[in-house]
């Protein structure tokens, strides 16, 4: 996935650790990255995600490692891409078998009337659908 730079390059995307405070890092953040310039910038589709984590955290946080992939599913999905036992798969059929195991995690999840988890499994659902994922945006 690409997008142009200010520059007049060409940014590529890649998964990052983002450093807070010197003390929180957040690993697997999707961030653009120019070559030439060396700007970078957070993938907007998963922006609103990363700041919501560093407000929770607040301007005094503990020294600790978060993974951003755990947070949002645009994230997760590009992690599941970039694996090596993935590397023949179609990222149609990765993002097919993360929808099928997120419903089947909704079902669980409303089975046990556990509504904190079903608005989890709902908001993942709705990243993928918002975004509408394609091949052309996971490589």
């Amino acid at each position: 996935m690409h997008k142009q730079c200010k520059c007049g390059s060409s940014m590529s995307i890649r998964l990052r650790t983002v450093i807070y405070q010197n003390k929180v890092e957040i690993e697997n953040v999707p961030i653009f990255s120019c070559g030439v310039c060396q700007r970078s910038e957070v993938f907007a589709e998963v922006k609103p995600d990363l700041t919501g984590i560093i407000g929770k955290l607040g301007s005094l946080p503990e020294k600790q490692q978060l993974h951003f992939n755990e947070i949002s599913e645009i994230a997760h999905l590009m992690v599941k891409v970039t694996e090596k036992k993935h590397a023949s798969d179609p990222v149609e059929k990765i993002v097919g078998e993360r929808i099928n195991e997120l419903l089947d995690l909704l079902l669980l999840a409303q089975s046990l009337e556990d509504e904190p988890w079903t608005e989890e499994i709902r908001k993942r659902l709705t990243q993928i659908s918002k975004h509408s994922l394609s091949a052309n945006d996971l490589n």
